[in-house]
């Protein structure tokens, strides 16, 4: 099992920046791609970034695009997810997932291993 715990959630307002964590414990070397998702109450999973294991292959969704970043340190078994120009429509919990797929996917049942959230909420 891989255990997956995100942080740096909060409140900014609409034009600011967070910097989301997470970090990998347990079986991390059956760990390949690594993405965010998020979701806002009464609606699905949304994708937001998906990263490979080398980091070289990377996936945004088109709103996040240009503002969003996602990285990853595998010495350190943790990804991250840089969010600037942000917008109160990113408001959401967001979810940090981990899957044995070499593929770079878009598709929350493809991943394995999923965090218990974080909160951002973007003020106007």
């Amino acid at each position: 099992q891989v255990q997956l715990v995100e942080s740096g959630g909060g409140l900014v307002q609409a034009g600011g920046s967070l910097r989301l964590s997470c970090a990998a414990s347990g079986r991390t070397l059956s760990v390949n791609v690594m993405g965010w998702f998020r979701q806002t109450p009464g609606k699905e999973r949304e994708f937001v970034a998906t990263i490979s294991w080398s980091g070289v292959s990377t996936r945004y969704a088109e709103s996040m695009q240009g503002r969003f970043t996602i990285s990853r340190d595998n010495a350190k078994n943790t990804l991250y997810l840089q969010m600037n120009s942000l917008k109160p429509e990113d408001t959401a919990v967001y979810y940090c997932a981990a899957g044995r797929t070499v593929r770079t996917t878009t598709t929350p049942h493809e991943y394995d291993y999923w965090g218990q959230g974080t909160q951002v909420t973007v003020s106007s």
